[in-house]
């Protein structure tokens, strides 16, 4: 009598090894989907603020009702747009551009141009000029901030508040440093740095912070998830179409 055990081979071990692999990747893939999304967001939502804009004193830059992301703290420079706030200008929540920071001396003529520290800037962001403005020279206490709008013939800025510290506005009172546009749509975009001040050396304007690869991540991170789901339904739907062709 042969005392060789015959064996049965296990024909479902291959297809049963493939299935835990692929679910073993699906999981990782989407695990690591999970973790860019709630990273991305949760720098956004660390480092930055929503603030619609109140008037259109900043226009064209920025339009009246637009909404915009901007960073929490840190300095400004001269050519940054600041959320800002100062009992003596009242309590609203304002945004302008800085031109001018502590020590420095500016002036501006009827047009709206402006000069720092005996440099005249080039501003070619500004709205055109269709009424005369208000003429000035100050020299900016330590410590504060000139601003000015945009839409120079339009604007209620440093120039309105001469008589209170020279109409500075003390740097601690900066909330954040316009980014992006994220509302409407049609406008939506990053504000680019601008170097109309660069000759004037340091603070000149920042330049952008973590938002566009934050961005970026949360949305890479969303579109893993979504193709690994898809994926792995795919897959299952495909095999029970398999298996009701067999039963069949």
């Amino acid at each position: 009598m042969s005392s060789v055990a015959e064996r049965t081979p296990r024909t479902g071990a291959g297809p049963a090894r493939r299935r835990n692999t692929a679910s073993i990747v699906q999981g990782v893939v989407i695990a690591l989907g999970f973790a860019m999304l709630v990273g991305g967001f949760g720098m956004l939502a660390v480092e930055y603020r929503p603030y619609r804009i109140p008037t259109g004193s900043m226009s064209p830059t920025l339009e009246s009702g637009d909404t915009v992301l901007a960073r929490t703290g840190g300095s400004a420079g001269r050519g940054d747009i600041v959320v800002f706030q100062d009992q003596d200008w009242g309590d609203a929540t304002l945004v302008k551009r800085v031109v001018a920071v502590g020590g420095d001396t500016v002036s501006g003529d009827r047009e709206g141009r402006i000069t720092v520290n005996g440099h005249q800037v080039s501003e070619p962001y500004l709205a055109p000029v269709r009424t005369n403005t208000t003429e000035f020279s100050v020299t900016v206490p330590e410590g504060r901030l000139f601003l000015l709008g945009d839409f120079r013939g339009n604007s209620l800025d440093s120039r309105s508040h001469l008589d209170v510290a020279f109409g500075s506005v003390p740097a601690s009172e900066v909330k954040a440093r316009v980014e992006a546009v994220i509302q409407p749509l049609s406008r939506a975009g990053l504000e680019r740095r601008v170097p109309a001040f660069d000759a004037l050396g340091a603070p000149g304007a920042h330049r952008a912070g973590p938002l566009l690869p934050a961005a970026w991540t949360a949305v890479g991170g969303a579109v893993l998830i979504v193709a690994a789901s898809a994926a792995g339904w795919a897959v299952s739907l495909t095999r029970w179409l398999r298996g009701r062709r067999r039963r069949a």
